[in-house]
């Protein structure tokens, strides 16, 4: 049996001051790290007693929220750059008013790009299938993903056995700070149990 927790960050500071997320790497909010902290209690409790293999992506605000949550685990986060947020290019570090006023391309199928320079959907399939491959083939039980919006998104349809051009007609992501469960039975059949679940902030 395998469990996996998927976690969004929470609030980042991009959430409050219009700016873009992407690979611009902000910080967390204070309520954004109180909730990371309520995360991490009940993750704790969930948790108790069980060896737990915690991996974030890098930027700032997955980090913040991996560290949050680790102290409640007695484990330290593994940082793995393919748990990024898709990188939108030559809008990082601008405003979202700026990006829907200056995108080169509508996303209109996986393989779009809303800046040349930046990654399509597919892009970002590819940069995080070797690492969903390896956790779904390693020997860990007890699972905590920390990322980003898009990125949930695609993990959730690897998840689901759907294939990467399902993304042009779906979508499954959350608001930050929501929490995922799943798992793999011992017949290799993925379960969810929960998705998306915002009772894990507190707020």
């Amino acid at each position: 049996m395998k469990n996996i927790i998927t976690v969004q960050h929470t609030q980042s500071v991009h959430h409050t001051n219009g700016m873009v997320g992407s690979w611009t790497d902000w910080d967390l909010t204070e309520l954004g790290k109180a909730e990371a902290d309520c995360i991490g209690r009940k993750l704790g409790d969930e948790l108790k007693e069980k060896d737990v293999a915690l991996y974030s992506s890098d930027l700032k605000r997955a980090r913040q929220t991996a560290d949050e949550i680790a102290k409640y685990l007695g484990t330290e986060p593994v940082l793995r750059q393919e748990l990024r947020e898709r990188n939108l290019g030559k809008c990082c570090g601008k405003s979202v008013q700026w990006l829907r006023e200056n995108f080169e391309c509508q996303e209109k199928t996986v393989d779009d790009r809303l800046f040349s320079d930046g990654e399509s959907r597919r892009d970002a399939w590819k940069r995080l299938l070797p690492f969903y491959q390896e956790i779904m083939a390693g020997d860990k039980e007890n699972i905590v993903i920390v990322s980003h919006g898009d990125l949930l998104g695609i993990w959730n349809a690897m998840f689901l056995g759907l294939e990467v051009e399902s993304l042009q007609r779906i979508d499954i992501h959350g608001a930050a700070g929501g929490i995922s469960h799943m798992s793999v039975d011992g017949n290799g059949k993925h379960h969810v149990s929960n998705i998306n679940d915002m009772s894990y902030t507190g707020s």
